[in-house]
Formats: C-alpha cells, structure tokens, sequence
C-alpha cells in the first residue's frame, strides 16, 4: 500500500510513514470518513466562500464535533485554509485542480485563440465545458471595458439558459436535453427560458446555424453569444462565448471574430488528436501521449 501524501509548500509532496499505533480502518469506516470529508468541501460555493465552524456545520449537515476535526486535518493537508475565525478552500485543491488532463488541455489550446477575440472583440470572452447539466467555465478573459459579471472561472451555471450551455446542449446526446427537462427549470431573470418547446426550437436553429445567442436570460443588462468548439469530427469539447452589456454587444460585428476562434480550437484539438489505430495496442503504447489518450477516450 502506497504510504499517504502531505503537502509541505506549494506543490511540493513528501511521503508520511504509517503509524503502527494507528490500526487501518476498515472500508466501510474510510469510505463514511471520506464521505464527510466531501460534505464539508461541498458546503463551500461562489456565494459562501468563507464559513465558520457553525455555518460549515450547518451547511454540510456533519456533526459540529467531526467538521471541527476534520476541518482541522484538511487544514494540515491544505485542502482547507484558515481565514479568521473562518474557513475556506486552499491552494491545494488548486493545485490538484490544475493537474485534470481535459481541462489542462482544452485551456492550452484555447487561450491564444481567446487573447485573439478579446483583442477583436475587447468585450469578455469565456471558454466552457459541460459538466453533468451544468455549464462549468474554465476560462474567461476580461476586456478592459469588462464589467463584474455572474460568470467566473470554475463557476458553473444551468445549461438551458446560458449561450456556453445552450450551444452545448444543442449538440450533446438526447439523453442530456431530457435529464435537464427532468431537472426542471429555474428563472434567473425575467428573461429566462421556462419553456421546454421554445427551449427546443432554440437548440435546432442553434445547431444550424452553429451559433447561440443568449439575451439577458442569466443576469439583466448583459447578453452572450457563443459557438461550438470540436475536438473531433463528432465529439464536442466545449464552447467559445463572448458577452457584454446588451445595449453594447453588436451580435454581427463580433460573429466573424468568434467563429474564428472557434475553428482556431477545434483545428488545434484535432492536431493534438491520437493518430494510431485503436486496434494496434503497441502504437497505443509507443505512440500516444498518455494525457491525450485520456482526453480523446483510447482508454490507455
């Protein structure tokens, strides 16, 4: 068994000896420790970023006495950070975070074609992924003339109403529309999308026309446009936005620019794409970068 890990500095990690006085807990036990632990980290979100022992107690629904405890390991592990009389997530997760292959990867790719729009454009552009029915934003590069807005890297919003998400949603499996009628829809503005048949027509001209436009549906005041990007000839890896105030976004004047971008992407993708055939398993060992055959699914 391999020994446990401890964070000693930023990105460094050095081994831990187990203890012989400390028995090893049974599966079931780990699996309810970890469990709680994960209760405790979920209870953090972009509106409560900073809890108290009380609030974390509250909002994961552990007993106070084991969030004081585990809170206090996950201190030591940096998973947590004290602030105050507070908690809130630490640099570790982070850095975990940054060491995900598709996001790595999908980031790299995108970012110099993102610089370009935003140079083209010098409005707020975004690059998103889906993540269950959720939108969830990898990337977003504010313009000088960029306002605070409801997005943020890492943050995740509904799929149905943003244009990240629709354009998404336009070209994922049926499955996928169905478990998010399933889910229900939530207004975020008077703007909102509620219909599930509007949202329906959306998506088809959407998925012809390989651009979303979204009017002022996630926050008043501001609209988004957004293209597919592909990492394959049928496989989505994402979406490109651009958003600004309403009365500033001239849809027409920045589409030439996305979709620009958006082709810049895929072609990337398609680049770094695994060139072997599935059916050699050698080229799938000497050939393949074992990052890029996790994201293109060689399965190796």
């Amino acid at each position: 068994m391999a020994a446990p890990q401890q964070s000693v500095g930023f990105g460094s990690v050095l081994p831990i000896a187990p203890s012989a006085a400390a028995p090893l807990q049974p599966a079931g036990e780990l699996s309810s420790v970890l469990g709680k632990a994960r209760m405790i980290l979920d209870a953090f979100d972009t509106d409560h970023s900073d809890l108290s022992l009380t609030e974390l107690t509250r909002r994961s629904g552990v007993a106070k006495a084991t969030v004081h405890r585990l809170a206090g390991e996950l201190v030591e592990w940096g998973l947590l950070e004290r602030a105050g009389t507070k908690y809130r997530l630490g640099l570790r997760l982070f850095e975990l975070g940054q060491l995900v292959p598709r996001q790595r990867i999908l980031r790299d790719a995108a970012l110099p074609y993102m610089e370009d729009l935003l140079l083209a454009t010098q409005e707020t552009v975004h690059f998103a992924v889906r993540d269950g029915i959720d939108v969830l934003y990898i990337e977003k590069i504010i313009g000088h003339r960029g306002l605070n807005q409801q997005s943020r890297v890492a943050g995740r919003l509904p799929l149905y109403c943003t244009a990240t998400g629709k354009i998404i949603l336009a070209f994922s499996p049926q499955s996928v529309f169905d478990e998010v009628v399933e889910q229900g829809f939530t207004a975020l503005t008077s703007r909102t999308t509620m219909s599930v048949g509007v949202l329906r027509q959306q998506l088809e001209r959407m998925r012809k026309e390989q651009l979303a436009v979204e009017v002022e549906e996630t926050r008043l005041g501001y609209m988004s446009v957004a293209v597919p990007v592909f990492s394959g000839p049928r496989t989505l890896a994402g979406a490109l936005s651009v958003t600004a105030p309403t009365a500033r976004l001239n849809v027409s004047r920045i589409t030439g620019a996305l979709r620009t971008a958006g082709v810049g992407i895929t072609r990337k993708l398609h680049a770094m794409k695994c060139t072997h055939s599935p059916s050699d398993p050698l080229a799938l060992r000497t050939i393949c970068s074992p990052v890029m055959c996790s994201f293109n699914g060689c399965g190796k």
